[in-house]
């Protein structure tokens, strides 16, 4: 099974312009992961955009996940799947992809996470932490979730949800593996120096 690294998780907005060089850009930044998200392009755009994108990411040695989209993921040997509730279930993304990280979408429900751990699940994502530009309507979770997660769950935990670079520091101290951010670094006017200044976070944590 791929292997779930930690660190910044940066996911990438609809209809974002210059997207291969914004990711690239990421990476060198400090990027640990990389999900194509797009809710707005056609499948043939989507798919091109994705396998662009797997070509960057595999050049770069960085995971790229695929947004809802488990078939895509599929049909380009992805690094893995993220999954909502209105997605494949969980079971069934483990069976066809065996060997692939699969994130869930727990928002902020413990319960939904055991599950998902349950049913295969590679790591699990709660949110929103903060106000969320890209989804202003997001249920909220509160840091107590994150800290009982990170102490009881045996799987990396991601925090999503309005993460910038003066807001990141206490969910990392509440054991957050992985820091979920899109507009906090693709809508900054120095991607990479956004990314890195979020990512050195990790390692002032220790």
């Amino acid at each position: 099974m791929t292997f779930c690294p930690k660190g910044l998780y940066a996911l990438t907005p609809d209809g974002h312009p210059s997207l291969l060089e914004s990711v690239e850009r990421a990476i060198v930044g400090g990027a640990c992961m990389i999900q194509y998200r797009d809710k707005t392009a056609s499948a043939a755009e989507r798919r091109e955009r994705a396998e662009a994108l797997l070509a960057l990411c595999r050049s770069r040695h960085t995971p790229l996940i695929i947004n809802d989209d488990l078939a895509l993921a599929l049909a380009l040997d992805a690094d893995g799947v993220h999954l909502g509730a209105d997605d494949v279930s969980i079971d069934e993304a483990r069976s066809r992809f065996p060997d692939g990280l699969i994130g869930a979408s727990c928002y902020n429900d413990f319960t939904r996470a055991q599950t998902a751990i349950r049913s295969g699940a590679s790591y699990v994502a709660f949110g929103s932490f903060y106000a969320s530009p890209t989804r202003p309507d997001a249920v909220t979770a509160q840091p107590d979730l994150l800290m009982r997660a990170c102490r009881e769950l045996p799987v990396p935990v991601c925090a999503i949800g309005g993460i910038r670079t003066d807001n990141a520091a206490p969910l990392i101290q509440a054991g957050a593996d992985l820091l979920a951010v899109c507009s906090g670094i693709f809508a900054q006017p120095d991607i990479a120096a956004a990314t890195r200044s979020i990512a050195s976070k990790f390692e002032a944590n220790g």
